[in-house]
């Protein structure tokens, strides 16, 4: 069984969590259709190339049909003449985002939970908050935990804690409710306030 480690006020192992059994029967293709809409909805769609009906000119046949010794052309817009329009140039107008319903979304962050345990990078703690908003407070812990880049997961961070973390390029400040799969797989390890973690943990089969 997967567990998570319970960490003390000096950031040492007091004891473990374990995840629920289901956890462990989540398929890992819910993690990667999750990351892959994700992604998808971060991309910005602005590539253009215009077509040869939207450049300017053509209004003019640019030499005589025969008797030139050259092919025929109707329009300097053709995608064959320099400034011409573009063939299957890229288009704005396409949609990107693919679908995720809510229980895929919530398999997907379960998933990625389990890997971290399997890998032993899952901590809880009782709070991340930095009173002091001091930077150097914030990267002790993080140096604490010697880890490469860590995910800090609280409830609901206050001013002087998004202060403390928000200039750590290896650590990243999340509430509960911005929380998702993505955030998870993407950092080496996850510390957790635990009022966060019993709840996500929470069966929740009812709703």
């Amino acid at each position: 069984m997967s567990k998570a480690i319970l960490l003390d006020k000096k950031l040492q192992q007091s004891s473990e969590i374990a995840l629920p059994e289901r956890y462990t029967q989540i398929k890992e293709h819910n993690l990667y259709l999750y990351v892959k809409s994700y992604l998808a909805s971060l991309r910005a769609n602005n590539a253009r190339a215009k077509k040869r009906g939207e450049v300017s000119g053509g209004g003019k046949k640019p030499w005589n049909q025969k008797g030139g010794g050259r092919a025929r052309a109707g329009s300097i817009t053709s995608p064959v003449f320099v400034g011409g329009g573009v063939s299957h140039g890229p288009s704005n107008d396409r949609n990107y985002n693919l679908k995720i319903n809510k229980k895929q979304k919530r398999l997907a962050l379960e998933c990625a939970l389990y890997q971290k345990t399997q890998e032993g990078k899952l901590f809880v703690v009782d709070s991340v908050a930095m009173p002091s908003g001091k930077t150097k407070d914030a990267y002790a812990m993080f140096k604490a935990l010697k880890q490469r880049s860590t995910l800090f997961v609280a409830q609901m961070s206050d001013e002087p804690t998004f202060l403390a973390f928000r200039n750590l390029q290896q650590c990243y400040l999340a509430d509960a409710n911005e929380l998702n799969a993505y955030l998870v797989a993407a950092f080496r390890s996850v510390v957790i306030e635990k009022a966060v973690f019993d709840e996500i943990i929470a069966d929740k089969k009812g709703e």
